[in-house]
């Protein structure tokens, strides 16, 4: 069985795959403090929920933005999996996928990861668009290689930004309101939250299309949706063609197919 582990800024989210089907999927808040002893014991215990087992891991894949993270989840599979990870980013594991760009080095592993599996899902030219503590916009070329974007803050992020630097605001739920024009504070605050992100997603979006397009010489460019405010944002406009959950899960799944042999 494979473990996948896609650890972001927010959220580490750990999969075991079987043969390619998902057995179990699993989340904890992201400490780069956490000890590969932790992991460990909370992990096994929800394993076992599932029927699972460590001794059933032969393979495991990571990919991680936080380094602080990374090397207590290497020494989770080490030693408690008994298996030698694929590190998304490592010189020696294939992607499958290129980063077109002009520092390759700096391109986070997740948005490599995204923009093999959106290609292997979706027809390319597209764009990715990520919901996580940043919310980006990553574009996929017509070959499947990434070609660049743009990055954003994430609507939690600029939750916390306002409700930190204005005394009198206070936190609230992300939701959709029902009118733009609201009657009352947290009103007020929802609704520039929400159709705010819905003007960013479709400002961003047209933009990029009308640049990407006219230089490729294309007609098409759908976006696929994956984070975990994607079905939210993805009710209110047109723009969004697919949303998919798994899809960084899925790129890692593909990755370690790719790399199986080395």
């Amino acid at each position: 069985m494979l473990l996948t582990i896609d650890a972001g800024n927010t959220n580490v989210v750990f999969a075991v795959y079987d043969e390619g089907r998902q057995r179990g999927l699993w989340r904890c808040a992201t400490d780069a403090k956490r000890t590969a002893d932790e992991y460990a014991v909370w992990l096994t215990q929800l394993f076992t929920l599932r029927g699972l087992y460590p001794r059933q891991i032969s393979d495991s894949v990571i990919a991680s933005v936080v380094p602080g993270a990374t090397f207590n989840l290497k020494r989770l599979c080490k030693d408690h999996f008994g298996c030698e990870p694929l590190i998304v980013g490592d010189a020696r594991v294939d992607l499958g996928v290129k980063a077109a760009v002009g520092r390759p080095e700096e391109v986070g592993a997740d948005r490599l990861v995204n923009a093999l599996a959106a290609a292997q899902a979706y027809c390319p030219p597209l764009i990715v668009v990520d919901f996580g503590t940043a919310t980006t916009f990553d574009v996929v070329n017509a070959d499947g290689d990434y070609c660049g974007g743009a990055i954003a803050p994430g609507i939690n992020l600029s939750l916390d930004a306002l409700n930190l630097a204005a005394a009198k605001l206070p936190r609230v739920e992300i939701v959709q309101p029902a009118r733009v024009i609201g009657t009352s504070t947290v009103a007020c605050m929802q609704s520039g939250i929400f159709w705010g992100y819905i003007g960013l997603i479709e400002g961003l979006v047209e933009r990029i299309r009308n640049e990407f397009l006219a230089e490729a010489r294309a007609s098409a460019m759908p976006v696929i949706a994956t984070g975990g405010l994607a079905v939210l944002f993805a009710r209110a406009t047109a723009v969004i063609d697919h949303v998919d959950a798994e899809l960084t899960l899925r790129g890692l799944v593909l990755i370690h197919n790719r790399n199986r042999s080395t």
